[in-house]
């Protein structure tokens, strides 16, 4: 089954379960559980971190075919606390994986630069910038970020992961009604903190700090580039997740699961 979700990330200690915190798949597990009267695993589109937000995010879980499909939001929102809802559930093809299968994940990182800083009824989805911030700089940079990379200087290594990644979009526009900078950040997927730490990258630029080059020359090293600033996770949301028809979710997820190398 699958489940459309979105949370307020910022009581939450990230998605993955972790020993006395409280995460939002750890929430939403023992909900459902409750609500099922059994065990319930669930597999992420994306694991984000803690304080990021989510207003797209999906995942699946395995449940008997007498679990009534249609009335399990409502029944699951009388029970959720109110920083995570289930929008919608549905039964999906068995080879439908909320990680694998997905084709890319799409972000959005709210920046504002004005004087008096974030709106207070945004506060929390909003990053207070304390310069103002050169858009078009930034959005050269980002251009030069595009394509299939090893995104390693950009992200914390995990043990036998792959950092290669195709970032397809990276555009950064400021709003003519309250001058919010928005990024709007998609990828076949992410690394750990990449995103943020592309973020924190475009910061030093749009501010004047670094060259418009420097975020792509970072590219060639080998491992994380000390010089780059993870972005705080508050100004970060999860979207949406795009996915396959149905006859080809087999097929992508075979291919995610392969490990990625650069060809030369």
């Amino acid at each position: 089954m699958r489940f459309d979700l979105g949370y307020d990330g910022t009581e939450f200690s990230g998605w993955a379960r972790q020993p006395s915190r409280r995460t939002v798949c750890g929430v939403l597990e023992d909900t459902l559980s409750m609500v099922l009267r059994e065990d319930v695993s669930l597999t992420v589109a994306g694991r984000t971190d803690a304080g990021v937000h989510a207003s797209g995010q999906v995942a699946h879980a395995d449940l008997p075919a007498s679990v009534d499909v249609a009335g399990l939001p409502k029944r699951l929102a009388r029970a959720l606390p109110s920083d995570v809802r289930v929008f919608a559930a549905r039964v999906v093809p068995a080879a439908f994986d909320a990680r694998f299968s997905a084709l890319r994940r799409h972000y959005e990182y709210r920046v504002a630069d004005a004087d008096f800083g974030a709106h207070p009824l945004r506060r929390l989805d909003t990053l207070a910038w304390p310069r103002p911030l050169d858009v078009s700089a930034m959005n050269e940079a980002a251009r030069l970020l595009l394509g299939e990379h090893d995104f390693c200087a950009f992200c914390k290594r995990r043990d036998g992961a792959t950092t290669i990644r195709e970032l397809q979009r990276l555009e950064l526009v400021r709003s003519e009604v309250d001058g919010v900078v928005t990024a709007f950040v998609s990828a076949d997927a992410f690394c750990h903190s990449m995103v943020r730490s592309l973020i924190g990258a475009l910061l030093a630029v749009g501010e004047g700090r670094k060259a418009v080059e420097w975020p792509s020359s970072l590219l060639s090293l080998s491992g994380r580039a000390s010089g780059v600033t993870v972005a705080p996770a508050h100004g970060l949301c999860l979207v949406r997740v795009d996915f396959p028809g149905d006859g080809e979710l087999a097929a992508r997820a075979e291919a995610t699961r392969r490990v990625r190398t650069l060809e030369r």
